[in-house]
């Protein structure tokens, strides 16, 4: 089905151009929020050519339909819809009731995935550029490649380029919980800036709070608390500026509203948020350090079999996006990630799976799930897992089991090496280049191994005949 029409069609089961308040996507989903509930037909929608399955949580909609193809939907959606619906009163009465019944948890993390899924290109490439910069410097060090010349220059311009991103995140980060919060960007730009910057570490000394022997052990240092500590800052923030800006006259906002917002804002953010929730995120790092760092192999191979097993039903769920602070406040405090690889295990495992299914749909002539696979398993490989789930596991159910099973073997090998990731994005062979140089052969292994465990749990476990109904 050609785009456009596809677009329409979606756009009509959901109520219409008047019902939508707003379109993004993300790497695979259409994510569409709408007025009214009531008037959206969803199984209309999963019937459509080249939807591969629908999400929902209230008047919030996510519409998988595949790498890259997600892009161009929202960009066809965008320009039929214009500027957001406000709709009438009747309309926000009922998205209002409608946003009511979500559960907090996960409108929480739909909140958590807004801010971060827009800044996933950057954190790809920047991580995959910082590890071909640490990679050359491995080489360099090994006399492998000259330490100057051609491929010093190649080095200091890849480690430009990551770092500018990477070296910065905490601005990108208040940038973007300002804009879901409805904040001034800038001013959220400001509050994340000031986290990282070193008058943070002044001070803390002034109040005896700084421990110049380990920084990290600070009440207050630069960075303390990562992006929790700044999207909770931006949400005070946003509340401070509209509070300030409901008594302030109009001939005096545009210079007081800012200043008079920005000092009540980092006083609570620099005496209280930051401390508070470097508790918070020390304590999660200590938590995995325990996992990741633990002297006995059966912690290792434990801990990693049930997170990499487990991983997929959140995915499903649509809460995996509520662990990318997690993994910026171990890139931040560990210089590098070691829950990704091990999650990323939950995709190949998937793999594997459609590969028996594949095998065993043709020794029983099912055509159309030959076909399905066929298109769905290249995207798997690469890492972009939705098609696989939504066409295939779980829809014939027993298979979405046996992939968690056989991707639990990969997990437990990737925690037992103490593999690292230099940043996060898609998992599969193209999250190879994010692992860290001395990782990057240990997660190629652990990829074989749940491609291998995923194939192996659903060829035992999934009989031929239970193909020939579908």
């Amino acid at each position: 089905m050609d785009n456009t029409i596809l677009v329409d069609n979606i756009l009509k089961s959901l109520g219409g151009i008047d019902n939508i308040a707003k379109v993004e996507n993300c790497m695979t989903r259409l994510r569409i929020d709408v007025i009214d509930d009531s008037k959206t037909d969803i199984e209309a929608i999963k019937k459509l050519p080249g939807v591969v399955g629908v999400v929902e949580a209230g008047t919030y909609k996510q519409i998988v339909v595949g790498p890259g193809k997600s892009t161009k939907l929202a960009s066809i959606a965008k320009s039929k819809i214009g500027e957001p619906q406000l709709g009438d009163w009747k309309s926000n009465k009922n998205a209002i009731k409608n946003e009511q019944k979500q559960n907090k948890f996960k409108s929480g993390l739909k909140v958590i995935g807004e801010i971060f899924i827009p800044l996933l290109p950057a954190i790809i490439a920047a991580g995959i550029l910082n590890g071909l910069s640490g990679l050359i410097a491995n080489l360099q060090v090994t006399n492998s490649l000259p330490a100057a010349g051609a491929w010093e220059i190649i080095r200091q311009m890849f480690a430009l380029i990551g770092g500018s991103f990477l070296g910065y995140f905490a601005i990108f980060t208040g940038i973007n919980a300002a804009r879901q919060f409805g904040a001034t960007l800038a001013l959220g730009g400001m509050l994340g800036a000031m986290s990282i910057m070193p008058g943070i570490n002044g001070i803390s000394a002034l109040f005896g709070w700084y421990n110049e022997e380990v920084p990290l052990d600070s009440i207050l240092t630069t960075g303390k608390g990562g992006v929790i500590g700044i999207i909770i800052g931006v949400w005070i923030l946003a509340k401070v500026e509209k509070a300030v800006r409901k008594i302030m006259p109009d001939v005096l906002d545009l210079i007081f509203t800012p200043m008079i917002t920005l000092i009540i804002t980092t006083v609570v953010f620099v005496f209280a948020i930051m401390p508070a929730s470097g508790v918070v995120s020390d304590g999660l790092v200590a938590s995995l350090s325990v996992l990741i760092n633990s002297s006995s192999p059966v912690v290792n191979i434990i801990s990693g079999y049930v997170l990499a097993a487990l991983f997929l039903p959140m995915v499903l769920l649509g809460l995996h996006h509520g662990l990318i602070p997690i993994y910026a406040i171990q890139l931040e405090q560990m210089g590098g990630v070691s829950l990704f690889p091990v999650l990323a295990m939950a995709g190949a495992g998937q793999v594997g799976a459609a590969i028996a299914i594949y095998f065993k749909a043709r020794k029983v002539k099912n055509t159309n799930l030959v076909q399905i696979i066929s298109g769905a398993l290249p995207a798997g490989i690469l890492g972009i897992g939705e098609p696989l789930i939504y066409g295939v596991t779980l829809p014939l159910g027993k298979p979405f089991i046996t992939a968690g099973l056989g991707a639990g073997f990969g997990g437990a090998y990737v925690m037992l090496t103490h593999v690292m990731a230099s940043a996060w994005g898609p998992s599969g062979i193209v999250a190879i280049p994010l692992m860290m140089p001395g990782s990057i052969l240990n997660f190629t292994i652990g990829i074989l191994i749940s491609y291998i465990g995923g194939f192996v749990a659903t060829q035992f476990l999934m009989k031929s005949e239970d193909l020939e109904k579908i």
